[in-house]
């Protein structure tokens, strides 16, 4: 067992030192060709996904694209993934919980207000199994996010491939800068989510994202500060990997 587990930290590391010296479209076009339909990426429709977006259906159009319906998202996030579906033509997957929101706060409540432990449970049911069910209905083992070291410090020391369980984590777009992801925006006209212009830094459930005012950090406008990670994207070395 330990053999197979220093393979794959192996194989990871080999892959992110690779990953390290390519521009994003070339790391995408390298992972389609190497992985080819074992690979899948995720979007969340967030504040910058665009970018993400774009590059896949320049480099890799053929990369199935999936999209986790909590069942909470914002209106305007629905409305923003329909326009950008439209627009950019990628094959999008959509998945939901097993449980639908009503049906979530009839057996447990409002789990978002129920402290670490509720919130922990909620992207369990509304997240990570949906993630884990799409995986597997794709057959696929290898996971593109577009993750970003610059988003919070609980990614500053993210390497652009980790192995997460039975599952390959890669981040093509890992160290770009905030400034470099406006540019981009701007240069291929892709609309910004439309809850940024109300002072949102970061995207998620309605019930659990707030505008960064009053000086709020990013990790601040999530889980009223107790968590910013979900589950989906903590570092391979975590207890609370799922995938």
């Amino acid at each position: 067992m330990s053999t197979l587990i220093h393979s794959h930290a192996t194989a990871a590391d080999q892959l992110s030192a690779e990953l390290s010296r390519l521009k994003a479209g070339e790391r995408l076009k390298l992972l389609h060709e190497r992985y080819g339909k074992r690979l899948v990426a995720s979007t969340s429709f967030g504040l910058q996904a665009a970018v993400m977006l774009q590059l896949i259906a320049e480099n890799a159009p053929e990369i199935p694209v999936i999209f986790i319906d909590t069942g909470y998202h914002f209106p305007e996030t629905y409305r923003y993934a329909a326009e950008l579906e439209k627009s950019l033509g990628i094959d999008l997957r959509v998945y939901q919980p097993t449980h639908s929101a009503a049906r979530i706060e009839a057996l447990w409540g409002k789990l978002w207000e129920q402290g670490r432990e509720g919130a922990d449970q909620y992207g369990i049911l509304t997240k990570i199994e949906p993630m884990d069910r799409a995986l597997k209905d794709l057959n696929a083992d290898v996971w593109i996010s577009g993750v970003r070291r610059s988003q919070s410090s609980s990614r500053i020391e993210r390497p652009f491939a980790e192995q997460q369980k039975k599952t390959l984590k890669v981040y093509p777009i890992l160290d770009w800068a905030d400034a470099q992801v406006s540019v981009y925006m701007n240069q291929n006209h892709l609309p910004p989510h439309p809850l940024a212009e109300q002072g949102y830094v970061t995207m998620g459930d309605w019930h659990s994202t707030r505008p960064a005012v009053d000086g709020l950090s990013a990790e601040d406008t999530r889980f009223n500060g107790e968590k910013y990670e979900c589950g989906l994207h903590l570092d391979s070395g975590n207890a609370d990997f799922q995938i």
